[in-house]
C-alpha cells in the first residue's frame, strides 16, 4: 500500500548474491529481516547458458552447504574445475594447478550467476523471518533508526542497512563514505563458446598484452564460458566484430589447446576497475560486495569476497544479537570492518598487481614473470599454499565458510 511503512532489525538493500546470501545467513534466527530488490524474482534459468558466471571457491560452497542453498545450485547447473593452467603469451612460462595436488577432488566450481541466484532465492522462501520487498528506492536516510524510502511511497525503518548494491551503492553515498576508484581503462568481455576438444574440466588462462583471457568450463565438456579482459580500445574492436571474426581473433589469441573453436555466443562487456570504500561501516550501516570493493576478474574472487563478507557480518550481527547488544552500534560493526578489510585489500593488490604484470611487454618484465611462473610450477608447497589459499581453505574464515563447523 502506498505511504504504508515497516520496522525491521536488519534491511539489506540489494537482492543479488551477495545481498541474498546474507539474507539466508539470517534466516531462521530471531531477527526481522527485509531483502529489498527491484523486482520480484525473476524466471528461473533457461537452456541457454547465463553469460555471467562466477568461479566458486570451496570456502564459498561450504557456505552455500551452511545455509542450505547448494542444492538448488546444484540440482540445476554446476560444473567442477579439477586443474587450472595458466600461461603467457610472451613466453614459456606455464604454471599448473591440480585438485587432487591438495587432496580435493575440485579447485572450484563455474556456476551462472542466475541458477546462483534463483537457488538462493528458493531458500529464502522457506525462512519466516525475512520478507523479500519488491520495489525501487527513492531515498535513504542513514540515521538511527535508518529508513530506505521507495518510489511508491512505501518506508522501511531499520535497526541496521546493508548496502549490498553493487559498485555504485546508494547506501554508501547517502551515508557519504567515500571510494577510492583506479579504472583499469578495460573492458571484461563475456560469451559462451563451443570448443573442438573437451575442456577436460579445466580453467585456462592466458596472459596476453592487452589483458588476460580466461575459458572457464560448463556442464557440456565442449562449452566454456569466456572472460576476456580487454584494454578499451582493444576491447571495442572486439565488441565491433560479427561473429565469424571474433571467433577468428579469439582463436588466434588464445591457441589451439581446446581445438577448433567452433562457435560463439552473443557478447556483452562491462568495464573493470579496481575500487574501495575507505569505511565499511557507520552507525547503523554496513557495506558488503561491490559496495564496499571491487577487484580485478582475473583470479575469479570477486563474489567470494563478498559472500565471505555476507557471512562475516551475519557472524557479527547474530553474536551481537545473542549478548543482547546493539545489531548497529558502531563499535559491534567494527569487528565486521577489522576482519574483511586487511582480506580484500590485499586480493585488490595482487588482482590489480597482476594485471600491470602481465600487461607490461618489457623484455626484462617478460623474463622476470615467465621464470616465476616455471619456478612456482615446479615449487610444490608454494603451489599447495597458493591453491589452499585461493581456495579458501586457509585464513580467517566465518564459521559458515569453515569445513566441519555446524551452521
Amino acid at each position: 500500500m502506498a505511504g504504508a511503512s515497516a520496522e525491521y532489525d536488519v534491511v539489506i538493500v540489494g537482492g543479488g548474491m551477495v545481498g541474498a546470501t546474507l539474507a539466508c545467513t539470517l534466516g531462521g534466527s530471531l531477527l526481522k529481516v527485509a531483502v529489498l530488490e527491484r523486482q520480484a524474482p525473476g524466471t528461473p534459468p533457461g537452456d541457454d547458458y547465463d553469460l555471467r558466471v562466477s568461479a566458486i571457491t570451496l570456502a564459498s560452497r561450504t557456505l552455500f552447504e551452511s545455509i542450505g542453498a547448494w542444492p538448488g545450485i546444484e540440482r540445476r547447473r554446476v560444473s567442477c574445475v579439477r586443474e587450472m593452467r595458466v600461461w603467457d603469451a610472451g613466453g614459456s612460462g606455464e604454471i599448473h594447478f591440480a585438485a587432487a595436488e591438495m587432496g580435493e577432488d575440485c579447485l572450484a566450481h563455474i556456476v551462472e550467476n542466475s541458477v546462483i541466484v534463483a537457488a538462493l532465492q528458493e531458500r529464502l522462501a522457506r525462512f519466516t523471518n525475512v520478507h523479500v520487498v519488491a520495489g525501487e528506492v527513492a531515498a535513504v536516510v542513514p540515521s538511527r533508526p535508518a529508513e530506505v524510502q521507495l518510489l511508491d511511497g512505501r518506508r522501511l525503518a531499520t535497526r541496521l542497512l546493508v548496502g549490498a548494491d553493487g559498485a555504485g551503492s546508494l547506501v554508501r553515498l547517502a551515508a557519504g563514505i567515500d571510494s577510492q576508484a583506479l579504472p583499469m581503462r578495460q573492458k571484461g568481455i563475456v560469451a559462451t563458446v563451443r570448443t573442438g576438444r573437451p575442456h577436460g574440466q579445466t580453467a585456462w588462462q592466458r596472459f596476453l598484452p592487452t589483458g588476460p583471457l580466461a575459458f572457464l568450463p560448463l556442464p557440456d565438456p565442449h562449452a566454456c564460458s569466456i572472460v576476456w579482459s580487454a584494454d578499451d580500445e582493444r576491447a571495442d574492436e572486439l565488441l565491433a566484430l560479427d561473429d565469424d571474426a571474433f571467433v577468428s581473433e579469439l582463436a588466434a589469441a588464445f591457441g589451439d589447446r581446446l581445438g577448433e573453436l567452433r562457435s560463439a555466443s552473443r557478447r556483452v562487456a562491462f568495464p573493470l576497475a579496481l575500487s574501495h570504500a575507505k569505511r565499511y561501516v557507520e552507525e547503523g550501516l554496513a557495506l558488503v560486495g561491490d559496495a564496499a570493493h571491487t577487484v580485478h576478474p582475473l583470479a575469479g574472487q570477486g563474489v567470494n569476497l563478498g559472500l565471505l563478507d555476507a557471512a562475516a557480518l551475519a557472524e557479527v550481527v547474530l553474536d551481537a544479537e545473542s549478548s543482547h547488544k546493539d545489531i548497529g552500534a558502531f563499535h559491534v560493526l567494527r569487528r565486521y570492518e577489522r576482519w574483511r578489510k586487511g582480506e580484500n585489500l590485499t586480493m585488490m593488490a595482487v588482482t590489480g598487481g597482476f594485471r600491470y604484470l602481465f600487461g607490461n611487454a618489457w623484455p626484462g618484465v617478460t623474463t622476470l614473470r615467465n621464470l616465476g611462473l616455471s619456478f612456482a610450477d615446479g615449487a610444490s608447497p608454494l603451489k599447495r599454499f597458493i591453491m589452499r589459499r585461493a581456495a579458501g581453505l586457509d585464513g580467517d574464515l566465518p564459521r559458515l565458510a569453515r569445513r566441519g563447523v555446524a551452521s
